[in-house]
């Protein structure tokens, strides 16, 4: 359902405002930097992954069994990588934090209360405009 063009100023003032407020935020919120930073590290573990067949495969044929291991192991660290790197991708507004760390309790928790700090001033807003 498209939004209204009073809903649609609204919205712009809203965007506007938050960057008028905390740029670093709005920014962090388009989210390209994030999604280029988490594709350049699944590229770079493919990459990875590619160098562990060649090893393994060289190993091979040289009839190394050492270099075929550390091949399979390069490919394996890749793997692992790249699907953590993967499942781990922020999404857009989010702030990349360690899970389970003291930072990443006191990112959500400020996170929470900036929807908070955010949904009351679209409730007075809202009652203003009412008015």
């Amino acid at each position: 359902m498209p939004l209204s063009e009073h809903e649609q100023r609204m919205l712009e003032q809203m965007e506007r405002a938050l960057y008028a407020e905390d740029p670093k935020f709005a920014t962090a919120l388009e989210g390209s930097g994030l999604r280029t930073y988490t594709r350049r590290r699944v590229y770079q573990a493919v990459a990875g992954f590619l160098v562990g067949i060649a090893l393994l495969m060289a190993g091979m044929v040289s009839k190394q069994i050492w270099v075929s291991v550390v091949g399979f192991l390069v490919m394996l660290g890749c793997a692992v990588l790249a699907v953590t790197g993967w499942r781990k991708a922020p999404k857009p507004g989010e702030q990349p934090a360690a899970p389970g760390t003291a930072a990443a309790g006191r990112q959500g928790r400020q996170r929470r209360s900036m929807m908070d700090r955010i949904e009351q001033r679209w409730q007075r807003r809202r009652d203003e405009q009412g008015q």
